[in-house]
């Protein structure tokens, strides 16, 4: 079965809104290698639109810097599933799902392939909740914000999520990358 991982950029204080903080070169190769391992991308309609078309565009005009040029090339390739009742349709390699989540997204990992890449923040605690993600990359930046939103703030979680540390390292911006399995 193939695993659901979830990563996202978080300030020390545990804020996940990326416009309270900067992220740089290096946070962008982060997330560029942890697509290496990926062919299937699931997001929240909010989540899709500030990704989409934004890194489309830059993969078709190469536009940003070369880092950026390299996520956004790989980003395009990944075939992308949306999860959204209000969205009517979605661009490029992209399809919808409308309902039964817990439903589809177990599909999903039944199919043969690479890792699930999971992104945003209110989809990823409903698919938490429901048992459906295996690994967790939290980025956590040497800023604390004291304002905005928190990661999992609107989580319902019936039970505690127990993580086991699989490995941590320091990048040089002081960015802290902690990668979490969940324990079986």
């Amino acid at each position: 079965m193939r695993n659901i991982i979830y990563g996202i950029n978080l300030s020390a204080d545990g804020c996940c809104d990326h416009t309270k903080f900067g992220g740089g070169e290096e946070t962008v190769q982060y997330f560029t290698d942890l697509m290496q391992d990926v062919d299937l991308i699931i997001y929240g309609r909010k989540t899709y639109q500030l990704m989409v078309p934004y890194w489309p565009e830059v993969a078709k005009k190469q536009s940003g810097t070369k880092t950026e040029n390299e996520f956004a090339r790989t980003f395009d390739a990944i075939d992308k599933v949306v999860c959204s009742r209000s969205l009517h349709n979605v661009e490029g390699n992209a399809r919808l799902i409308r309902a039964n989540l817990a439903e589809e997204v177990l599909k999903l990992k039944q199919e043969p392939g690479k890792n699930i890449s999971l992104g945003g923040v209110s989809l990823p605690s409903e698919l938490i909740a429901l048992g459906l993600v295996d690994e967790y990359y939290f980025l956590v930046h040497p800023v604390l914000v004291g304002q905005g939103r928190r990661l999992f703030d609107d989580a319902n979680f019936l039970e505690s999520q127990n993580l086991q540390l699989a490995d941590s390292r320091t990048l040089k911006s002081g960015c802290i990358a902690l990668h979490y399995l969940k324990r079986r």
